[in-house]
């Protein structure tokens, strides 16, 4: 199946051609205004340096993403879910966690109303 063409970065000015919205070096960029303009400050407080380490340590133990192993499949989990977020009063607890890859969160943040669905 024919792959979709590549397009120019979303960054004003920047001709990289890419399959994503951002180039590499503009996708940092992005994260960070993100981070600094539009995350709600009390956001930023739950998912500091001890969630970091709460993350690191579920990543080593649950290295494969949880829902491509229901399907048979096998991806590296990079991202780490809250089944519960925590603004809804989950914790983060281990029975509160998912182990996912990069599209399966994408997907599961998307469909539940999170950062990327305007």
């Amino acid at each position: 199946m024919p792959h979709k063409p590549k397009r120019p970065c979303s960054h004003p000015g920047c001709p990289t051609l890419i399959d994503g919205r951002f180039c590499g070096e503009h996708a940092k960029q992005e994260a960070r205004r993100y981070e600094k303009y539009e995350r709600d400050p009390a956001t930023k407080k739950r998912y500091g340096r001890t969630w970091k380490r709460i993350r690191d340590r579920y990543i080593a133990a649950h290295p494969l993403c949880e829902h491509c192993q229901k399907r048979r499949l096998i991806m590296p989990a990079e991202e780490v879910h809250h089944i519960k977020p925590l603004s809804q009063g989950g914790t983060n607890d281990a029975g509160n966690l998912v182990a996912l890859c990069t599209p399966c969160h994408s997907e599961i943040t998307a469909r539940e109303g999170g950062r990327w669905r305007r």
